[in-house]
C-alpha cells in the first residue's frame, strides 16, 4: 500500500521536475541537474520521466539522456525481477 503512494509521488514529483527543467531552459536559468532528473527516475518516477518527456518535449530529442535514462530503466527491470526469483514464495 506505501509503495503505491511512493510510486505516485515520484511519479509526479518527476513529471513536475521535468517541466521545472524545461521551464529554466527556456529562461537561461540555471538547470535542474542530468543526475536529479535519473535519480528520481529510478525511485519510482519512470511514468512520469516519460509523461514528462512528451508533454514538455524535453530531453525526447538529448541521445545521450535517451541513453542514460534506458539504462536506468533497464536496471529498474533487472532489480524488479530479481527482487521477484528472490521474495517468491516467502509470503
Amino acid at each position: 500500500m506505501v509503495t503505491k503512494y511512493l510510486l505516485l509521488i515520484f511519479t509526479f514529483l518527476t513529471f513536475f521536475t521535468f517541466g521545472l527543467d524545461k521551464w529554466f531552459a527556456k529562461r537561461g536559468k540555471r538547470r535542474v541537474d542530468e543526475s536529479i532528473l535519473l535519480l528520481f527516475t529510478f525511485l519510482g518516477g519512470t511514468l512520469g520521466a516519460v509523461l514528462g518527456m512528451i508533454y514538455f518535449k524535453h530531453k525526447s530529442s538529448k541521445k545521450s539522456f535517451l541513453l542514460k535514462f534506458s539504462a536506468v530503466v533497464v536496471l529498474q527491470l533487472v532489480l524488479i525481477t530479481l527482487m521477484k526469483m528472490h521474495f517468491a514464495g516467502k509470503f
